[in-house]
């Protein structure tokens, strides 16, 4: 199941969300320069739980391993990795900015960030591989659609078989079924290894952007900022 597009216009322009994309762009085209040190650049700016909770413990230094929580949010693995996670920002993105705001939009994303990068280095405290992608933040931002615009219609490609079906599905169903695909891939990854993929990441994004936009929601209830759906 691969969404296309949602059925949902944004009544501003993303600003925010197209300059993330941008960032996003821009530091893999670096990342592509750098050749042979590419894994030295992984090391350093990537999130690597081993190191951070070691300074968290007073081990190492805390100011770089705790940057990392966030240079590693602007950081792909390769284009499929940008691409993919791209996509879903594009599609999604627009609207929980809409609704946020610009200002509260950025914060919201990268709390999503943190949140994701949270549970990761929870359930991997000793990993030494480094840690990149955008797609904690995003899972956050997809809880937040999921929550703000339930019935929106997503136009979906389903394959079946050796054929395709493009249909307009509400983007909870769209959404929960992307969340119980990464629960159970995290939930069989756990012990075991997880294939590169952080999918408890992916998961803590998901429920905070949930849980977040629920609480800025009812704390809004009572200002223009929100028009129910």
């Amino acid at each position: 199941m691969f969404p296309i597009r949602d059925d949902n216009p944004s009544q501003t322009v993303p600003v925010v969300t197209r300059t993330i994309i941008a960032i996003n762009v821009a530091v893999f085209l670096y990342e592509i320069s750098l050749g042979s040190d590419l894994r030295w650049f992984f090391d350093g700016w990537g999130l690597v739980p081993n190191r951070l909770v070691s300074a968290l413990l007073g081990v190492l230094p805390l100011p770089g391993p705790l940057a990392t929580v966030f240079s590693s949010m602007f950081m792909h693995g390769g284009w499929l990795h940008l691409l993919g996670n791209l996509w879903y920002l594009w599609i999604f993105g627009d609207n929980v900015e809409d609704r946020l705001g610009r200002w509260r939009f950025i914060l919201f994303y990268l709390a999503g960030g943190v949140a994701s990068a949270a549970l990761h280095v929870a359930l991997n405290p000793w990993s030494l591989a480094p840690t990149v992608g955008a797609s904690g933040a995003i899972a956050a931002v997809l809880g937040a659609y999921a929550v703000l615009f339930p019935r929106a219609r997503v136009v979906t490609l389903i394959p079946i078989f050796f054929f395709f079906q493009i249909v307009a599905l509400p983007a909870l169903l769209v959404l929960g079924l992307w969340f119980v695909f990464q629960f159970f891939s995290g939930t069989l990854a756990l012990g075991v290894g997880s294939g590169g993929v952080a999918w408890w990441a992916h998961i803590g994004g998901f429920v905070f952007g949930m849980i977040a936009i629920a609480a800025l929601r009812r704390a809004d209830r009572r200002s223009d900022a929100w028009v129910e759906e």
